[in-house]
């Protein structure tokens, strides 16, 4: 054996591995609406690194969740997480997700991103989301990972239930509120039918969604 080409790929073995340990693994996250009534807006979904909550139950929300959660917007938030060190990628579905409907997203993780997070707001409610903060995503393929998700309440506007206050195609009001909410991420305690909101047609029992994030490769 040539003494140099050995060395050679030895030298090179290293940078392989190291190519090998930081390829991206695809990951095939399926989210249903379980509601009767509720729709998702666009649903925001990140993987990310340990310890990077998109909100915490018992806290207050930021305002990225705040414009998801009273006007479904994603904008500010993905912009907040494309542009974080911890995040890996960012991925949305387009339009609403209607009662009893799933879709399903592609996106990347790696031995370093293997948590993910997700929002989506519910119409028509004041501040209503479904959301996971953080959840360790499967290492083996054929090893899904089912996760029933409830609906949150964010805390940021009053659930009065007033379709002033509601966007889409229900009510078709503002997307956000000047009123002040409880203050803190809590879950939702539903419609109860004290404002425009027939509580017969548009509250629900959580779990509101159902998650299932599958590794394929």
């Amino acid at each position: 054996m040539n003494p140099k080409l050995h060395l050679s790929g030895l030298l090179a073995l290293p940078l392989f591995l190291a190519a090998a340990s930081t390829q991206a693994d695809d990951y095939q996250v399926t989210i249903t609406n379980l509601t009767q009534a509720q729709s998702f807006t666009p649903i925001l979904v990140a993987t990310h690194k340990p310890g990077h909550p998109v909100f915490t139950p018992g806290q207050a929300a930021s305002s990225d969740l705040e414009a998801v959660a009273e006007g479904g917007d994603i904008g500010p938030l993905r912009a907040t997480l494309d542009a974080s060190g911890s995040v890996h990628e960012t991925v949305a579905s387009d339009g609403l997700l209607g009662p009893g409907e799933s879709v399903t997203l592609m996106l990347n993780g790696s031995r370093k991103y293997r948590y993910l997070s997700l929002v989506s707001m519910l119409i028509p409610t004041n501040d209503a989301f479904i959301g996971i903060s953080g959840v360790k995503m499967p290492k083996k393929k054929n090893n899904p990972s089912m996760i029933f998700v409830p609906a949150y309440d964010a805390g940021t506007e009053v659930n009065d239930e007033l379709c002033a206050n509601i966007p889409g195609p229900v009510c078709g009001g503002s997307g956000m509120s000047a009123a002040n909410g409880e203050g803190f991420v809590s879950i939702h305690p539903g419609i109860h039918g004290v404002g425009d909101l027939s509580a017969g047609t548009y509250d629900w029992r959580n779990p509101a969604a159902l998650v299932k994030i599958e590794r394929m490769d």
